[in-house]
């Protein structure tokens, strides 16, 4: 009976996604290219403000992703992958920018911004609108499947921001002090809770929801991992995924991603997969069968150290209908891995190669993940990547 009720749940939500696709707006991703931050043989490097931009990809043949436009905008790496994301309807982008860079003698440090960018996608070309003051480095961005609330995670200001979207108008409702740093956040599908990755207290945090009023039930934290950084949640709701990137990125040691049974009134932990070093973000397909996990391994390190190598990987994990996850296939990427999405289909999953400036395109066949060779060059280093 629980099968065929999920395989149900599961066969609309996959539905709804794809009656959104087939709305009329054109189907896009965003990718945040940072360019004051570097990963050089001696280590990483800050470089002056100035030079990010945001590019925007039609994914129409899966495929074969074409960059269509970019925005001068700042974003940054020092937020997770997930700092940005599209609108239900296709019509806005949100892009927070995490950090700016400060100049002391020679040397780049990196400062909380407080900035979210506000992108008109129907416009041509598509235009910045408005940007809008949130929390002290805001990180991980979530947008409801009504298309109407977003939740941004404040690394900073150990807190989340709730926001209204209208239109093309974006306004701040609330904060809420989560007392840990918010390097991420994700609804349920239902918008009547939501998820915090606590990033340094290894802790995943619940939030309830009731229209715009927002609460943080500490109660209800979770233990997951040191570092979490990731964190996803099915089409149907039952299963949560954090990615846990360890004590310290590109260390050598293997980190995890921790499955959470999240439909019940107490959400609990239920597994730790053993995923390699430095899982940085993850993404679940539309039908939610299948997760993906962008692995940095341990190529953000100084080349000299134990624990360098030169790539990344992307691993695939299957969701069973009980909500057991297994990892299934594994397949090589690029240097410094970051953002991960699936395509709308869930057919393809595009990685941004940091350090090579490169658009990875991998083919998912059951539990098969393939490399297809094609990148897309982009002109500049991909942070970030998120779509509806």
């Amino acid at each position: 009976m629980r099968r065929t009720l999920t395989n149900a749940v599961r066969a609309i939500a996959l539905l709804v996604v794809t009656s959104a696709s087939a709305a009329g707006a054109p189907p896009f991703i965003l990718v945040g290219l940072d360019g004051k931050t570097f990963f050089d043989p001696a280590g990483g490097r800050n470089g002056p403000n100035g030079h990010d931009s945001v590019g925007i990809l039609d994914v129409s043949d899966e495929a074969r992703p074409r960059l269509v436009h970019t925005l001068p905008l700042d974003n940054s790496v020092y937020g997770p992958p997930t700092n940005l994301g599209i609108t239900p309807n296709g019509r806005l982008g949100l892009v927070a920018s995490s950090v700016l860079m400060r100049q002391e003698g020679t040397a780049w440090y990196a400062q909380p911004d407080d900035r979210l960018h506000v992108i008109d996608l129907a416009a041509v070309p598509p235009r910045l609108v408005e940007t809008v003051k949130v929390g002290r480095q805001p990180s991980g961005i979530a947008i409801d499947r009504s298309g109407g609330l977003a939740l941004v995670a404040n690394r900073e200001g150990r807190s989340v921001t709730v926001l209204t979207i209208a239109g093309t108008t974006v306004r701040t409702v609330a904060t809420i002090d989560v007392g840990d740093e918010a390097a991420a956040v994700a609804f349920a599908p239902d918008g009547r809770r939501a998820f915090v990755a606590k990033n340094k207290a290894a802790k995943l945090g619940v939030l309830s929801i009731d229209g715009t009023q927002v609460r943080s039930e500490t109660r209800l934290d979770l233990p997951v991992g040191p570092g979490v950084y990731g964190l996803a949640v099915t089409p149907d709701g039952a299963v949560a995924l954090t990615a846990n990137t360890g004590p310290e990125p590109s260390d050598g040691h293997a980190d995890t991603v921790s499955v959470i049974r999240a439909d019940g009134t107490r959400p609990v932990v239920i597994d730790h997969l053993g995923i390699g070093d430095t899982p940085e973000a993850l993404a679940i397909a539309p039908d939610g069968r299948h997760a993906a996990v962008s692995v940095v391994r341990g190529a953000s390190a100084p080349h000299g150290s134990p624990g360098y190598t030169p790539n990344g990987a992307v691993a695939l994990l299957s969701i069973a209908p009980d909500g057991q996850v297994r990892r299934v296939a594994e397949a090589p990427a690029g240097a410094v891995t970051q953002g991960i999405v699936f395509s709308p289909s869930g057919d393809y999953v595009y990685v941004g190669n940091y350090v090579d400036r490169t658009l990875g395109v991998y083919r998912v066949v059951g539990d098969t993940l393939t490399d297809t060779g094609h990148r897309v060059t982009l002109p500049g280093q991909p942070a970030s990547l998120g779509g509806r």
